[in-house]
């Protein structure tokens, strides 16, 4: 049998035997599709890992197809005749179904972790954003012929993409900062590519402290775009929420064909946060700009018109933010700038996240309630609409934690979320002044894959346990008391939570270089405090890093593991690569014996680390 019919009947099987969802656990719609005419809808259920078709407007559910892997993104053709399926896992594939009876028909090996398509305006290439190789995958499609060309390597963790009606430039959103985080501006950014050429042809840094970038999108003219992230104000100690003094939730408009910020747009109001803004979208006349607030369970709708007129886009007659911005930070502190042109609207379901459109119908998929809100655009105050993906179930331990750790509203005046300064449950490379240990030292958020196993917790250790610094991160970064029942199911979710294979694993093992590493990691002395399974040994160290005059001088030893996506390192985030940590930042041998090591040992111990 040749090659590919093997592979499109393995492709098919795996379809067909996946294990079937709990429904306690969730399905987690997290992407949408709706065909040409309108009259069925796909949905990618995440948890449930399996998509559904519904009937429209009925929302009546024509077919469930399991697949055995969690689809993150769908991307139809504009014929609606294809539908392509990323599906999230370590080794990822994107399939390519029939729209209409999501039969397969093709099936592409992928990255690790698929988090975002794009087709070519030509129809004959499918741009695919593996999130945790730092590429950008260009598969010949619908059914890939020849040799693939090498991925493009965009830098840390593309999350979305976009690109120009002309298929020149493909904008790549990148979800946290790749710098240190002692460095003057720490941001997330835009790279801009030539698809074809295989190019970087630019590249822009959103405002210092911006973090969390969640989804990017191109006016329908192809002229401007829009992302959405979260402007952490991490210079300033932790004492406050009024005004954003802490988290501010924004938009960044940039000029798609110079590949230039324009303006970076607050979302919130000046006494209610718009946290965790997530998806966006343009209307198909681009009067419009959608985008979801999934902590605050809201949807943003813009006038595209006004907005522009009054941040003077259209005629040049706007203030530029540099390419590399400066500080003062270049971004107005302008909680009342969308009054008059912006319509903040209450959502029926929970954890709203991505959108799509359709003539003048929006559609929004709420992740923690398992629904799809339905709105006329042409009348949004008409009520909003509830599609239900199944029978209402009793939500899980687990999955009522993972709900109240994205949920804003827990935050006086809905500023935050848990996972504003964890995205992921991970960490978002800004260094906080918290006040659990003094003021004046600021630290690198910590991921928190394994906090409740590894006690004590915080950089400095200053929290017995994790149990403990949930309660208090409610109560002093959140200004919220949480009842008890909450606080136990964060706890229940957190515990749960286990670390994602290394992309720097081959076949999920280590490689011969980073076997030779492990022996170094031993050699080194590396061991005695980072001894496995947790790499943590639970102890404190003055480790030579603190600076003169600081009260704090005793650091937690963290654990190591997964830290191959949680750069910077370092208490204080000084560090942006691993190399970093074991040369320029060690130069006494206080944690670890790296200084006699040759330059292949560091190598190979550096590969080691990062296999983790």
């Amino acid at each position: 049998m040749h090659s590919y019919a093997l592979l499109l009947l393995t492709a098919f099987a795996t379809l067909l035997h996946a294990a079937p969802p709990d429904p306690a656990n969730g399905l987690g719609p997290m992407a949408l599709a709706v065909n040409p005419d309108g009259s069925r809808l796909v949905i990618a259920e995440a948890c449930a890992r399996q998509l559904v078709q519904m009937e429209l407007p009925s929302g009546r559910l024509l077919r469930v197809v399991p697949i055995a892997g969690s689809p993150l993104v769908l991307t139809a053709s504009p014929d609606g005749r294809l539908l392509y399926v990323a599906l999230g896992e370590v080794t990822g594939r994107v399939i390519c179904l029939s729209a209409d009876t999501l039969d397969l028909i093709g099936d592409y090996p992928a990255g690790h972790t698929p988090t975002a398509m794009v087709l070519s305006p030509d129809l004959t290439t499918l741009y695919v954003a593996n999130r945790f190789n730092g590429t950008v995958e260009r598969i010949s499609v619908p059914v890939e012929r020849g040799t693939r060309p090498p991925p493009l390597e965009v830098g840390r963790e593309p999350v979305s993409l976009a690109i120009t009606p002309d298929g020149q430039r493909l904008f790549v959103a990148h979800h946290l900062p790749d710098m240190a985080s002692t460095a003057t501006v720490v941001a997330a950014g835009i790279t801009i590519w030539d698809p074809v050429k295989g190019i970087r042809t630019g590249q822009f840094l959103l405002p210092n402290g911006s973090t969390a970038v969640r989804n990017i999108c191109l006016s329908p003219d192809g002229k401007f775009g829009y992302v959405t992230h979260i402007i952490g104000r991490f210079q300033a100690p932790a004492t406050q929420l009024e005004r954003g003094w802490m988290m501010t939730a924004a938009m960044t408009v940039f000029d798609a064909h110079t590949g230039t910020p324009v303006k970076t747009i607050l979302l919130d109001d000046f006494d209610r946060g718009a946290a965790n803004p997530w998806g966006i979208t343009c209307s198909n006349d681009g009067a419009w700009i959608y985008t979801t607030h999934s902590g605050t369970h809201e949807i943003s709708r813009i006038n595209r018109e006004k907005l522009h007129r009054r941040i003077g886009a259209e005629d040049g007659s706007r203030e530029r933010l540099p390419s590399t911005p400066s500080l003062p930070d270049p971004v107005l502190n302008d909680l009342s700038l969308l009054v008059g042109m912006r319509d903040r609207i209450p959502l029926p379901g929970n954890g709203p996240r991505v959108l799509a459109i359709h003539g003048n119908t929006l559609y929004v998929a709420e992740y923690f309630s398992d629904t799809i809100a339905v709105m006329d655009t042409s009348n949004p105050t008409s009520g909003i609409r509830t599609l239900h993906l199944g029978q209402p179930t009793k939500m899980s331990l687990l999955r009522r934690g993972e709900q109240v750790f994205h949920d804003a509203t827990l935050c006086f005046q809905h500023w935050q979320s848990c996972a504003s300064c964890h995205p992921d449950m991970r960490a978002d490379g800004l260094n906080w002044d918290l006040l659990n240990d003094g003021i004046g030292n600021p630290k690198n958020t910590k991921s928190l894959i394994t906090s409740h196993l590894t006690p004590p917790v915080m950089v400095s250790g200053v929290r017995d346990r994790a149990e403990t610094a949930v309660r208090t991160g409610f109560r002093f970064i959140q200004f919220h008391d949480v009842n008890p029942a909450d606080a136990e199911a964060v706890d229940a979710y957190l515990r749960s939570l286990q670390p994602i294979a290394s992309p720097h694993l081959v076949n999920g093992q280590l490689s011969e270089r980073a076997r030779r590493g492990e022996k170094a990691f031993q050699s080194a002395g590396c061991v005695v405090c980072h001894p496995p399974p947790l790499f943590t040994d639970g102890k404190a160290y003055d480790i030579g890093l603190g600076k003169p005059g600081e009260s704090v001088r005793l650091f937690d030893t963290p654990t190591i593991l997964e830290n191959w996506r949680t750069a910077p390192y370092l208490y204080d985030g000084r560090a942006n690569t691993m190399l970093d940590v074991l040369t320029l930042h060690n130069p006494q041998d206080r944690h670890g014996k790296t200084r006699s090591l040759a330059t292949n040992e560091l190598q190979d111990l550096m590969e080691y680390l990062l296999s983790l």
